[in-house]
């Protein structure tokens, strides 16, 4: 198991930058691949992003290709999220998820979760 922890949200305007970090500990880092989820107030939780474990296999939602980025610092046991050209409709709560292997899609292959981090987008 390990424990992640959110950091890098907050209040942006419209077409504005914002870079989330998700630290690990607790594991090895290098063995998991690691997601980034979002959930907007009344919506349920949706994929955003993946990455595997060596920095490959990479995804996007079709909502943030082009714009955001995932990336990952294995010397730091951390993860990224680059959002470019923030939209209102970007507002959630962002999680990072991670899941020893390969890289997916799907929530339900995720057993350790973050706490989350408030993004919000004004327009």
């Amino acid at each position: 198991q390990v424990q992640l922890v959110e950091s890098g949200g907050g209040l942006v305007q419209a077409g504005g930058s914002l870079r989330l970090s998700c630290a690990a500990s607790g594991g090895t880092f290098t063995s998991y691949a690691m997601g980034w989820f979002r959930q907007a107030p009344g919506k349920e939780r949706e994929f955003v992003a993946a990455i595997r474990s060596g920095g490959g296999d990479i995804y996007y939602a079709d909502s943030v290709k082009g714009r955001f980025t995932i990336s990952r610092d294995n010397a730091k046991n951390t993860v990224y999220l680059q959002m470019n050209s923030l939209k209102p409709e970007d507002t959630a709560v962002y999680y990072c998820a991670a899941k020893y292997g390969t890289s997916q899609i799907a929530m339900r292959y995720y057993p350790d979760w973050g706490q989350g981090t408030q993004v919000t987008v004004s327009s």
